[in-house]
């Protein structure tokens, strides 16, 4: 009974692994994978507690093969040379080799490299787990020889089933009210292992009254938000951050903020990003929303956490209840490109500066209008290289202060048309 209950759980058949019916399920791509007799070399990608281990050790007793485990975190060069060796040894008797790597991002490139031989030539099955992004962790040329399988986040009623096992183990009903059961799986945030953990805590527990919601918090630790600052779960939630907001949704706007400060992420990373935002998703529409953020930036500066977040929140709130456009962004691409697809245009005479008599002389400014002493303040001249056609990058939006920018323009197309005769 010393054993830990989530390794007494652990399932014996496949038909048994809680929340991977993707997988695992009749028409699952691992189920069909096994029922053809071709078992791929693998990478399963998914967050601690959904059975990645699990999954790779029955894989092996159902294809029939050796199941082999290492490490990536404690092993090196030698280590992998001689589990080689041994497969190697294995497979002329006849006997497949699963090799099941736990944290193989942590492997360097030439280490991962030195699977790529093995692999091709079939001496083991190789199956890595990750928690990490295989696009960003694990080296193309291993990408290009295994098929990754996704595996999900348990889900309520996965992490439910598991407490029924639990308690049929032990023995006993966990001692919580419906509410605080609820709580219980919350807090488990998808991670089966951490939730058995918590079980078998409530179960040492002497005999007393169900524990309610806030009894439970007070008697189990919180576990700490799965957040990853420098890896994929950064990108993701400033990614939602960003399109809840371009969807004018504050609501989630406020949530994505409150998940990336609660994991720990800098708040200066988050005010960047709003200031992008603000110039990209919503630019002229609202002339404020720029300073806005920039504001929220500079008071976090003054303030530090946690009173400074305040500001990050109100500039979120701001940003996603203003009016929306990409104009501005729409127009500066449009701009680089043609920049780019010109050269080295010179500009109009009109346009170039005559600091001295031979630039006068060579005609640089000659014929330049002032506008301010035009009727109107507008001349109308036009301003593009000589060689370049008129082009219209900038196109507002009929959304908040970008109306007021469309009339003017078309204001001024018309003045230009009248003023050139055209």
């Amino acid at each position: 009974m010393s054993t830990p209950l989530a390794d007494r759980l652990r399932p014996a058949t496949l038909a048994e692994v809680a929340g991977q019916n993707h997988l695992l399920g009749p028409t699952g791509a691992l189920t069909r994978m096994l029922a053809r007799g071709s078992l791929a070399s693998l990478i399963l990608w998914g967050p601690p507690g959904v059975g990645k281990t699990t999954i790779a050790r029955l894989l092996a007793a159902e294809a029939d093969l050796e199941f082999v485990q290492i490490s990536a975190v404690f092993s090196g060069v030698a280590d992998l040379k001689r589990v080689f060796e041994e497969a190697t040894k294995r497979r002329a008797r006849g006997q497949g080799t699963l090799l099941f790597v736990d944290e193989i991002h942590r492997f360097n490139r030439a280490q991962q490299d030195g699977f790529l031989p093995v692999v091709e030539n079939g001496t083991v099955t190789l199956v890595g787990a990750t928690t990490e992004n295989p696009s960003f962790a694990l080296n193309g040329a291993l990408l290009s020889r295994t098929q990754v399988m996704v595996l999900k986040r348990l889900d309520d009623d996965a992490l439910e089933l598991l407490l029924v096992r639990a308690e049929a183990e032990l023995g006993i009903t966990l001692p919580v009210t419906p509410e605080a059961r609820a709580t219980l799986r919350a807090m488990a945030d998808g991670d089966g292992r951490y939730l058995l953990n918590l079980a078998e805590q409530l179960a040492a527990m002497p005999e007393s009254e169900p524990l309610d919601t806030a009894q439970l918090a007070e008697t189990l630790s919180r576990r700490t938000l799965l957040y990853d600052k420098s890896q994929e779960e950064h990108y993701n939630l400033i990614s939602a951050l960003h399109k809840a907001l371009r969807a004018s949704d504050p609501q989630a706007g406020l949530y994505w903020l409150a998940r990336m400060l609660a994991g720990g992420e800098d708040p200066r990373f988050i005010a960047r990003r709003l200031v992008r935002f603000a110039s990209e998703d919503i630019g002229l529409a609202d002339p404020q929303a720029l300073m806005q953020a920039i504001s929220a930036w500079e008071a976090y500066e003054r303030l530090g956490s946690p009173e400074g977040e305040l500001a990050l929140a109100q500039a979120v709130l701001y940003l996603g209840t203003a009016p929306k456009s990409n104009a501005a962004y729409v127009a500066f691409k449009a701009a680089q490109k043609a920049a780019v697809g010109t050269g080295s245009l010179m500009p109009p005479a009109i346009s170039r500066n005559a600091p001295t008599k031979l630039m006068k002389n060579l005609g640089y400014g000659a014929g330049y209008a002032y506008d301010h002493n035009v009727e109107d303040g507008f001349s109308g001249q036009n301003h593009f290289p000589d060689e370049m056609p008129r082009q219209e990058f900038y196109a507002p939006k009929e959304r908040g202060f970008e109306r007021e920018l469309a009339k003017r323009l078309d204001y001024w197309r018309r003045l230009r048309r009248e003023r050139n005769g055209q």
